[in-house]
């Protein structure tokens, strides 16, 4: 298929610069047999008992700095952690960027540019491990999408954090995670709706254009991500007793696809995926994926075309953008039922 296949004209008002409060106030469109309107809050009402729901645990890190190259304005915004001190990152300008240069970001606090690879450069901190962890927490920013054209503001540091989030390693919400309340979960609770943790750190990579024509070209963004062996089981388990696999999140979905065997089972997993689900693709754990409304021409809006079916998902994003759904990070939800290609 063709990149512009995927493309659909979005008005710029239907982006949401920040979210609905309370969270779960947030629209929902169910995309089955039929479209169906909801809210945030019905979500127990369209599962079932036995149902278990797979959550993204990763915790966004303050991945965005501003520094000086000599009398240089630079931005960075971290990509992916390649070692102690070492991330690969886009920093802008990066064409004016190369290896040796120093960006200053505070005292006592500079990156090296280390290599550039493409869009990517490679930065080399003067601190690492913990001690770079809470020079982020001090200088940097929370990375909102570069959809979101104003800059981030201390709401940000709770707004753009799932209920979920406990292991700190991504520069980019699963935003799915972003609709959830301690009282939604209590009612999934009381419907009898579990939940298990798995990780995918996010990359701000997500963001990435699709910029090839024929979609079999690109180049999928890789992520680390981890599933433990009880989440395996729990899911197992939950397959074998009837139940159905609800991902919330193209984030946790990536990641249950990549350990998941031709068989239907998924086995415990920790390392770099790079998995790329375009139409055609036949899933192997989730039955159902909870997720925001997503950028035309993006992976992720292949993803849910390839789950969901793509004449459905074309329809369904026509009915979000004439009945002014808000769409992408701090926008509304969907409820997909998978469509297995014939």
């Amino acid at each position: 298929m063709k990149t512009a296949d995927f493309d659909f004209d979005l008005p710029p008002d239907r982006i949401a610069e920040h979210p609905v409060r309370p969270r779960d106030a947030a629209r929902l469109l169910e995309v089955g047999p039929t479209l169906r309107d909801f809210i945030v809050r019905d979500l127990p009402t369209l599962l079932q008992p036995g149902d278990l729901m797979v959550v993204n645990d990763t915790r966004v890190i303050p991945a965005r700095l501003d520094g000086r190259r000599g009398e240089v304005a630079v931005e960075i915004t971290l990509h992916k952690r390649l070692g102690e001190r070492e991330w690969a990152t886009f920093s802008k300008p990066g064409k004016r960027l190369k290896p040796g240069d120093v960006i200053v970001i505070a005292d006592g606090f500079s990156a090296e540019v280390i290599a550039k690879d493409g869009m990517e450069v490679r930065l080399r901190f003067s601190a690492g491990g913990a001690e770079l962890m809470e020079a982020l927490h001090r200088h940097g920013r929370m990375p909102l999408p570069p959809y979101i054209r104003r800059k981030a503001d201390e709401g940000d540091n709770a707004d753009y954090q799932t209920v979920f989030a406990a292991r700190e390693g991504a520069v980019a919400a699963p935003t799915a995670g972003l609709h959830f309340t301690p009282d939604l979960l209590a009612a999934l609770d009381e419907r009898g709706v579990r939940r298990v943790p798995v990780t995918l750190h996010v990359g701000a990579g997500t963001f990435l254009p699709v910029k090839v024509d024929d979609i079999a070209d690109h180049k999928m963004h890789s992520e680390w991500g981890e599933i433990s062996p009880e989440t395996a089981a729990a899911v197992n388990e939950t397959r074998k007793a009837g139940g159905r696999i609800v991902s919330v999140g193209t984030t946790a979905l990536r990641i249950l696809e990549t350990a998941g065997r031709e068989d239907g089972t998924l086995v415990p997993f920790s390392g770099d995926t790079d998995i790329f689900i375009t139409p055609g693709y036949r899933f192997r754990i989730v039955d159902l994926l909870w997720t925001n409304f997503h950028l035309p021409k993006s992976t992720l809006f292949m993803l849910v075309c390839a789950f969901a079916g793509y004449d459905r998902m074309r329809a369904a994003y026509s009915h979000a953008i004439d009945t002014n759904y808000r769409f992408f990070s701090y926008g509304d939800a969907s409820l997909l039922h998978r469509t297995d290609p014939s």
